[in-house]
Parts: C-alpha cells; sequence; structure tokens
C-alpha cells in the first residue's frame, strides 16, 4: 500500500464551510424520515413538524378557587356594610379547586368572602363579576392551536404541554446513528492485562459518550488493527448501515495510516489534513452519501474534532443548530507562544482574583487527556497571531459555568500532591467550590500573586544565606505587597530511585558519574533552588550531570520518568516516590508555605483554607501519601503588611 501523506492544511474556517457545503449538497445533513415516540418518552427528541392541539385545556369550565359557585349577577350589591344572603344548592353550589362549574353559574365567590349563617345560607361581603375565580374554557390551551413549531428540541415543560393539548405521540426527527471503528494493531479493550505497547482504546468509549450528549446514538465497532482491507470493509459496510461514520486513528500519514485512502477507495475525500493545533491529520469526506470524519488518534485531537466537525453535523441531522458556549475576558498568567500558520487550542484554568479573571495555559501535549479533564475554558489562537504574551486580555469559551470559575480559588506555583488532597476536600466541605492549581515553580508562583493573578502561591524556596524558608524571597520579590505565609506542610526531599537502588546512588556527587541519567525540575522550582544550593555547597559542576538540563513541572512527572526508565534518578518529595512503588533517599526536611494575598485570607478563600486545612480527615489523607510532617499546618508563620 502506497504511503499517504497529507492532501492539503486547509484553514479553520474553509474547512468547515466547505465540508457543510459539500454534505447539503449530497444532502448528506437532512434529518431523513420521520419517526413517532410516544410524548412522554419524547424530552431531547427534535420535533419533525409543527404540533397541534387536539383538545383544549381546560376543556370545562372550572372552579379556579375553593367556594361556592354562582351566577354573577345575584352577587351585585354586596358590600361588608350591605352584605348578601345566598341559599346554598339553590343560588350557591359548593365547589373545590378544578371542579367543574355547575350549570348557570358563571363565577365564584371565595370560601374566605363567605359566612355561614345556617347550614343552607350563606352571606357574601363583595360581589364578583362574570367568570371570576373561574378557569374558562381553552383558558391554558385551545383546540387546533400551535403548541411547538417545526426543528424544536421538546423540554419537560413541553412534555406536559403536549399531553395537555390532548397529544400523546409525536413526530420527531430519527436520532443519527453514528458508527464509531476504532482502529490500531497496538489498541486493546478496557480490562486487557497490558503489555509494552498496547494502548486502551478509551477513545470510542469518551466519544461514544459524546454523540449521546449531542442526541445521537453510538454503535461502537470491534478494533480494526492496521489493514488497509479489513478498514475498507468496515468502512463500507458502516456507511451502508448507518448514518454517519466516524474511525478513530489513523488519519496522519504514517506507514500504518490508511484512512485517506480508504475514503478515496469506497466514497469521496473532501479533505485531509486542517491547520489546527491540535488535530491537525483530521480526514473529511463521505462513504456512500454518509459523512465520514476520520479522527486523529491522540485524545485531545479526538476530542477537538469531533467537536468542530461531527458535532455540527449530528447536530443538523436532527434540525438542531449548535448553540454557543458562553465566553468571557481573561487575563494570561503566563506567555502562550504558538507556530505561525496553524489556529491552536489552548486549554486553560480560571478563577477570579480581584476585578480580573486569570486565565492559566494547561499543558497542550496532543495526548494529554487529563488537560481536558482540568480545563475551564479554551482559547483559540488565531492561524497568524503566533501567541499572547503574559498580561494580554484574552477571550475564552467556557468549558464550565460562570458560577463555577467565580468560586475557584487559584493556586499558582510549586507543585505538591497535598493541592490535590486540598481540591478534593474542597469539594466535600464547599460543593460549589473548585480548585486551580498551575504548577510553574515557587518564585513564579510569587510572581503571579504579585501580580494579582493568583489567590495564593505554594512555595518552598531555601535562602543559601540565612537558612531560612520562603520569608526572604517574600521580602525580596514581594515587598510592599500585603501577604501571608501559611504553613501546609514538613516534607521530605531526596533522591527517588528505582526499587533497589541498583546504582548505588547516596549524594549529590553520585549524580556526576556518567552512568546515572538524572531528571531536573525547571528553573524556578524550590527543588531545583534546593539542588543548586547543595551543588554549590560541595563545589559540583552542574553541566557534569547527565540529564541536568531535563525539565519537569512536578514530582510526580519526575517520578514517572523514572519509574518509565527514562532516568535513574531525580530529586523530588517522598509521596512521588511511594505513590509510583519507587525507593527513596532522604536528603532534606523543607518547608512548604502557601503565600496568600492578605485580603484573600481575610475573606472567603481564607475561610474555606482554614476549613480544610484543619480537617482531620484531610490532615489523615495527607500523612498517608507518606513524607510529611503537619505540625504547623494551617497555621500563619509570617504577615507582611
Amino acid at each position: 500500500m502506497k504511503r499517504e501523506i497529507f492532501l492539503e492544511e486547509k484553514p479553520l474556517e474553509e474547512a468547515l464551510a466547505g465540508y457543510w457545503e459539500f454534505l447539503r449538497n449530497l444532502g448528506a445533513l437532512d434529518p431523513g424520515p420521520a419517526e413517532t415516540v410516544p410524548v412522554a418518552a419524547s424530552c431531547g427528541r427534535v420535533t419533525a413538524g409543527p404540533v397541534f392541539a387536539a383538545v383544549s385545556h381546560p376543556h370545562f369550565h372550572a372552579a379556579a378557587m375553593d367556594g361556592y359557585a354562582v351566577q354573577a349577577r345575584r352577587t351585585f350589591g354586596a358590600t361588608e356594610q350591605s352584605p348578601l344572603r345566598l341559599r346554598v344548592g339553590e343560588e350557591a353550589f359548593p365547589v373545590d379547586t378544578g371542579d367543574v362549574l355547575p350549570e348557570g353559574c358563571d363565577a365564584v365567590i371565595m370560601v374566605e368572602d363567605t359566612h355561614a349563617v345556617t347550614p343552607d345560607v350563606i352571606e357574601i361581603t363583595a360581589a364578583v363579576f362574570p367568570y371570576q375565580n373561574v378557569r374558562v374554557m381553552g383558558e391554558d390551551v385551545v383546540a387546533t392551536e400551535m403548541l411547538l413549531p417545526a426543528n424544536y428540541s421538546i423540554r419537560p415543560v413541553d412534555v406536559g404541554a403536549l399531553l395537555a393539548g390532548g397529544v400523546t405521540t409525536v413526530a420527531v426527527h430519527p436520532q443519527p446513528r453514528v458508527a464509531l471503528i476504532p482502529t490500531g494493531t497496538e489498541v486493546v479493550a478496557p480490562g486487557t492485562a497490558l503489555k509494552p505497547g498496547d494502548i486502551v482504546d478509551f477513545n470510542s468509549p469518551m466519544l461514544a459518550a459524546m454523540v449521546r450528549e449531542w442526541g445521537g446514538v453510538p454503535v461502537r465497532h470491534e478494533i480494526i488493527p492496521d489493514d488497509f482491507a479489513a478498514l475498507k470493509d468496515a468502512v463500507s459496510r458502516a456507511a451502508a448501515e448507518y448514518d454517519m461514520v466516524l474511525t478513530i486513528a489513523g488519519a496522519s500519514a504514517g506507514r500504518e495510516d490508511f484512512t485517506a485512502a480508504v475514503v478515496r477507495a469506497c466514497g469521496t475525500l473532501f479533505a485531509h489534513g486542517v491547520a489546527i493545533k491540535p488535530g491537525k491529520p483530521v480526514v473529511l469526506g463521505a462513504v456512500a452519501g454518509k459523512p465520514f470524519i476520520g479522527l486523529p488518534g491522540y485524545p485531545v485531537s479526538t476530542v477537538l474534532n469531533a467537536e468542530l466537525f461531527a458535532r455540527p453535523v449530528i447536530f443538523a441531522k436532527q434540525g438542531r443548530v449548535v448553540p454557543d458556549r458562553e465566553k468571557v475576558a481573561a487575563t494570561l498568567s503566563r506567555r502562550v507562544v504558538s507556530p505561525a500558520g496553524v489556529e491552536e487550542f489552548v486549554r486553560v484554568k480560571l478563577g477570579r482574583t480581584g476585578e480580573k479573571i486569570v486565565a492559566t495555559p494547561l499543558g497542550r501535549g496532543a495526548g494529554r487527556l487529563m488537560t481536558l479533564v482540568q480545563a475551564d475554558g479554551i482559547l483559540r489562537v488565531p492561524r497568524f497571531a503566533e501567541g499572547f504574551e503574559a498580561g494580554s486580555v484574552v477571550t475564552v469559551e467556557l468549558l464550565r459555568t460562570r458560577r463555577e470559575i467565580e468560586e475557584t480559588i487559584v493556586i499558582i506555583g510549586s507543585h505538591d500532591l497535598a493541592l490535590d488532597i486540598i481540591a478534593n476536600f474542597l469539594r466535600l466541605k464547599f460543593p460549589e467550590a473548585t480548585l486551580s492549581s498551575a504548577h510553574v515553580g515557587s518564585l513564579g508562583g510569587l510572581l503571579a500573586v504579585k501580580r494579582g493573578e493568583a489567590h495564593a502561591a505554594g512555595t518552598h524556596l531555601l535562602d543559601e544565606e540565612t537558612g531560612e524558608y520562603n520569608v526572604p524571597y517574600v521580602q525580596r520579590y514581594l515587598a510592599g505587597v500585603p501577604v501571608v505565609l501559611v504553613n501546609l506542610s514538613y516534607r521530605e526531599q531526596g533522591f527517588i530511585v528505582i526499587p533497589g537502588n541498583p546504582k548505588g546512588i547516596r549524594d549529590f556527587s553520585d549524580l556526576l558519574r556518567e552512568e546515572v541519567r538524572f531528571v531536573n525540575r525547571q528553573r524556578g522550582a524550590g527543588t531545583r533552588v534546593l539542588l543548586d544550593f547543595h551543588l554549590r555547597r560541595l563545589g559540583l559542576d552542574p553541566q557534569r550531570i547527565t540529564g541536568y538540563q531535563r525539565e519537569e513541572y512536578t514530582h510526580m512527572a519526575v517520578a514517572a520518568a523514572v519509574a518509565g526508565g527514562t532516568a535513574d534518578v531525580g530529586l523530588g518529595i517522598r509521596a512521588a516516590a511511594v505513590a509510583l512503588g519507587l525507593d527513596f533517599v532522604p536528603v532534606a526536611e523543607e518547608r512548604y508555605d502557601l503565600c496568600v494575598l492578605k485580603e484573600h485570607w481575610e475573606g472567603k478563600v481564607g475561610e474555606r483554607l482554614r476549613v480544610v486545612l484543619g480537617d482531620p480527615e484531610f490532615r489523615a489523607a495527607v500523612l498517608a501519601r507518606g513524607g510529611y510532617d503537619l505540625r504547623d499546618c494551617g497555621q500563619v508563620l509570617y504577615v507582611q503588611e
């Protein structure tokens, strides 16, 4: 099979508009013949035509109050000064709310406006006018009136209105049946015992959930290996049976990427490659007159392309229009550099600090699914913008509600596993609250607090001259900024090594051995400061350390590098080593504080943090990670006015 290459890289707007027109000309966006469903089961479906009332509601004149039904003309002249008496059963008839109005009656006197003189006589103190306190026939719905128009998404209240109008079945557009075909010889079903090289098929269940959310009916196909004939057969069969076909993986230009060639062979290829990041190698076309989209295998690319291209088609085939997501103006906490010529979609965390919403970019790899889990919004970088500077005000499309953004505590700075535990206990104690934690290093966190871009910074910076943690750095970099240092923990720092420590790493001099591969933390991280402090103290040249230039942004990333065999050692906290079953050689105890803007510590943010940090269950959860001492947890150790 000849290796495929990208045909082109269409600009996004051109690809969207062109593919839409391509499918429209094929008639592939038409919803198809209507189907009839019970009204009681119709919520979420879309009407295929207008719906008219079969009966009026109410279909009789009904009492709207508890009291007595009367002829209004018999009550004229009644006042408190000159009450009027009526005979019960002859001139006034007892009724309850909803009762049929007795023959000859045209009004209801509320029971509280009457007084029983005898069991057979009542006295009224006010007159009523015709049809006062009466629900007249057709007050709500009149037979033959239109209840719902065509292409209308049925809501719970609409179900009630249809049934009230005597409609028990309704014609709706069919839900598009979408075939999902995962591909790849290395792809295995969830729950399979994994061997090196295996990739779990989490993309197709994720995509199936998205299709259901959009109103379609997903049908997952068995995994197809990297074989042209097998994929061609699966695609052809799916196109003959279903309304739309999505394949997952095999869309790029590798030796075993056959998607574009398959579409050429059994359908019409519209585009192979769109100028977006992530998700460039998407395949757009049609097979047997049905929409076909070949999604890249990286999960972020899968989701993004499904949102951009599949979602509008699924909505259109139901007679629906994709709703716009809410957008907010946000200030970027750090610079975003983007390649020219592609429109990039950057996942961001959001939180309000003071008068502005701050956006913190998350990891940008197409394989980093957790960035979508963590993201509060999407920042679009236009094709030729090449990015945005830190502090720029940008437009962000929300993935969560504005209320959630307003209730988010923003902590930027050094990474610690306890921050995840804080996030969990915030949810438990304050269900509306969330925590946004961005890992840019201790110094980066302090500067973010200074710029007003975070409520707090996680910091564990050792001052070489005084041997004191954090306070000298706050005085140096946040001079004049009112802040408090609140202790989170004392924690063990040391060498994270392979189980058994086969290379016998005991001290910093061992890092210079030729056979030892090291993984470092980024500049500005407290762990990096600790490393450089000890190297200088011992007179060791960091450039002789293999891997000194290799940087990771979290303790868990360092531990993962060691566990994965790409490094022999990294400097980090004991909890990260314990989490991945690695060995640990202790080096020092350090103090990890939260540097909180004073106004926030004295407000809602501080109130919530105090509740969490003082909770015994929270403390037990942190201690269970290993390597933590919480003797000062929650205590204010320094105040700067």
